[in-house]
């Protein structure tokens, strides 16, 4: 599961990376610039998710270690 969450940031953070080189800093929010923010804003959604999901599974294994 571990390297199943590495690898699926590793994949997020590489859609933010290419998506970032798409927006146009003239005009952000017309067309394709629009298309590429909002693919940001949803790999960093995953992101996000993805480091809640590996956190809580370290938390797990902590208490079950404890009992």
């Amino acid at each position: 599961m571990k390297i199943f969450i590495i690898i699926l940031s590793v994949i997020a953070l590489g859609l933010i990376a290419f998506n970032a080189t798409k927006i146009d800093t003239n005009n952000p929010f017309d067309g394709e610039s629009a298309l590429a923010l909002i693919t940001i804003l949803a790999a960093l959604c995953a992101v996000v998710l993805l480091q809640i999901l590996r956190i809580s599974k370290r938390i797990e294994a902590e208490s079950k270690k404890n009992k």
